[in-house]
């Protein structure tokens, strides 16, 4: 408690009642939510199963529970939940099930399962007009509206349309005995809204809820908030509404400030000292986001020194700005003899990065790209979580399919098409109607014959699976069906060998993670879906990071390239013509303050789009930055000054190799 400042402590000991920490930037929220769970253990003797914090994603939830164990010195944190709202939602309605009309096994289907029942529902409809239903529908669920407000609500046809979709979706959903990731936050929400006796027993388990990255919230999980925490309203929500930068995706930042009309007793405690910048970063950001609206006003400070100028660089088109960027990188790298892994550049949008990519590869720099394919996505894992997830739900449609044709097995898409229609005339799942009576009427019998012995191996390997160790349940099945020799059947071998070694490295990671947790097969097949990403590739790797400012947000870095800083790129055209500056001003401050030493700001004068040069203006939020900003690069000979300091460094490092 000792290295922490006046108001970190006071966030901590508060305990009288609701309390909102809005934490800035850099501000080490981290750190009082983790000092704040040891202090309800050790000082005020909470029991830790009493005590939840719930975070955004999996990875903040595990740097969570690791720094709080360490400050507990390894006292039992048994109990203790550091989860994701999903994780926490997909919890209580499998203890809950019997009140919702699931099975405790259900599935939890992700957005390629989603976007392939939309494209089925949606048959007639163009993939542009089906991801805009799903979104709408997405942000319905997170309003807490359900098919028939939508439709009673729908203001024009696009919204007639999605409504009629909702139903039908809703129904699709009910059959599979299925959720989607909005329905982990909606249904909990509706069961203790409407079920008082399950509302007593989750608000007897929590004496205290934590939540991170509360301006992230949308609608739906500030309600599950506030009926986890009713009457008593003894909860610590850490927040920051300059860095609310996800209301395209349903987060409203409206839900700080309704903490303060909802809760007149609110105690509000800001944490302004900043450890991550220097000051005039800071100063920069401060300049920026004073042209928002402010209900809580905060003035980040630090004690890292001044620090250099924050720089805005003009460059001549988009190619000049990624070699401008580069050389820069590398001049500055060798300069300091720093990491790769200090620098970064961010950008709006990913179709920025491909430029900075080439010119990385062409220096030979490494480094990696935020936000590629998520492990999970990757198609042999895919085929592997089919298995995992109709073992745990024989009724699961969608992964009955994937599974019953990877690897292929006489069961085609006619025989699938007759089942479904044999199946949906009975309305129950397509694994049920492999057995039901009457079926050898509408399939084939050696089709069907094909068909049922797949459900007799799932069957049997169920029966393994509630029993046995997982990683040795999942080598035999993978084993049963030759799943190594098909890939190297239809794949040439480089590319199967590196598949098969994906499945390997699952198969090992699940099997650690059975032992770890004492779960068997099916209980891990009923929480993987929760896993965004395995800890792997990415992390301790010394190499320069290219991300989107969304993706960027949380990280912080030495040495920071914000690029593309242009009217109608940040802020992006969309926001300029819908009036939504604001959130897009935040998001410039979020790339702002992820510098720690130093920070530089480019933009273009022209930049190509399509096959047209068009002429650029500088973002107006540069402006905003203040007059400590140092400009560059405007209407001086493009280059000149970068290929003088070039030959400068070459002669440095020739002195430099003479004298060894």
């Amino acid at each position: 408690m000792n290295k922490l400042n006046p108001a970190q402590r006071e966030a901590i000991r508060y305990l009288d009642g609701p309390l909102l920490v809005l934490a800035g930037a850099g501000s080490g929220k981290t750190g009082v939510i983790t000092h704040k769970i040891a202090y309800l253990v050790e000082e005020c003797g909470i029991s830790p199963h009493k005590i939840a914090a719930i975070t955004f994603t999996n990875k903040a939830a595990k740097e969570m529970q690791e720094r709080t164990t360490r400050l507990l010195k390894g006292r039992p944190v048994d109990g203790l939940t550091v989860c994701t709202f999903h994780a926490l939602g997909a919890r209580l309605l499998r203890q809950e099930a019997k009140h919702t009309g699931l099975k405790p096994s259900f599935s939890i289907l992700d957005a390629a399962d989603t976007g392939a029942l939309f494209a089925e529902l949606l048959k007639d409809a163009d993939k542009g007009r089906v991801r805009l239903i799903q979104n709408r529908i997405s942000l319905w669920k997170n309003a807490l509206i359900g098919p028939e407000a939508a439709a009673k609500d729908a203001a024009d046809e696009f919204e007639v349309q999605a409504a009629r979709a909702f139903v039908d979706y809703e129904r699709t959903l009910r059959a599979y005995q299925a959720v989607d990731f909005d329905d982990l936050i909606r249904l909990p929400a509706q069961l203790l809204e409407s079920n008082e006796e399950v509302a007593q027993r989750w608000r007897s388990r929590i004496w205290h809820l934590l939540v991170d990255e509360y301006q992230d919230t949308n609608r739906c999980q500030y309600r599950l908030v506030r009926l986890l925490t009713e009457p008593r309203a003894s909860f610590t929500a850490v927040g920051d509404d300059d860095q609310s930068i996800y209301g395209w995706r349903g987060a409203d930042v409206e839900n700080l400030h309704a903490l303060r009309a909802d809760y007149p007793r609110l105690h509000v405690v800001k944490l302004e000292q900043n450890y991550r910048s220097t000051t005039r970063i800071l100063a920069a950001a401060n300049s920026v986001i004073r042209h928002n609206p402010k209900l809580f006003d905060k003035q980040l400070w630090s004690d890292k020194g001044h620090g250099d100028a924050v720089q805005a660089v003009a460059c001549r088109d988009d190619g000049h700005e990624a070699e401008w960027v580069v050389s820069k990188l590398l001049a500055h790298k060798f300069d300091h003899r720093g990491k790769w892994e200090d620098y970064a550049i961010l950008y709006r949008g990913n179709y920025q990065a491909k430029a900075f990519e080439q010119q990385l590869r062409a220096h030979k720099a490494p480094y990696v790209l935020s936000g590629g394919q998520s492990f999970f996505d990757r198609s042999e894992i895919k085929d592997v979580m089919s298995y995992l997830r109709l073992l745990a739900n024989s009724d699961d449609d969608p992964a009955f399919i994937r599974a019953v044709t990877s690897p292929k097995r006489g069961v085609g898409g006619t025989t699938l098409e007759t089942l479904g229609r044999a199946a949906g005339r009975r309305h129950i799942s397509l694994f049920a109607a492999a057995f039901a009576a009457g079926v050898a009427a509408d399939v084939n019998p050696k089709q069907l014959a094909a068909v049922k012995e797949f459900c007799d191996f799932i069957n049997r390997m169920e029966w393994r699976a509630a029993r046995e160790p997982a990683g040795q349940v999942l080598t035999d099945l993978l084993r049963a069906i030759s799943y190594e020799s098909w890939l190297f059947e239809t794949l040439e071998p480089p590319a199967a060998e590196a598949r098969w070694g994906n499945v390997r490295d699952f198969v090992a990671w699940l099997a650690q993670k059975g032992e770890e947790e004492n779960k068997n097969l099916l209980e891990l097949a009923q929480t993987v879906a929760l896993i965004t990403m395995l800890d792997k590739n990415e992390q301790g790797q010394d190499a320069v990071q290219l991300a989107t400012l969304h993706a960027a947000k949380g990280l912080e870095f030495r040495h920071v390239f914000l690029v593309g800083v242009e009217e109608d790129i940040l802020p992006h055209r969309e926001s300029i013509e819908h009036g939504n500056i604001d959130e897009e001003r935040r998001l410039m401050y979020v790339g702002i303050t992820r510098a720690q030493m130093s920070l530089y700001v480019t933009y273009c004068e022209k930049r190509k789009q399509g096959r047209e040069i068009l002429a650029r203006e500088p973002s107006r939020f540069i402006a905003e930055m203040g007059d400590d900003l140092k400009m560059a690069g405007r209407n001086r000979e493009p280059g000149a000054e970068d290929k003088e300091a070039g030959r400068a460094k070459l002669a440095r490092f020739k002195e430099m190799l003479a004298r060894k």
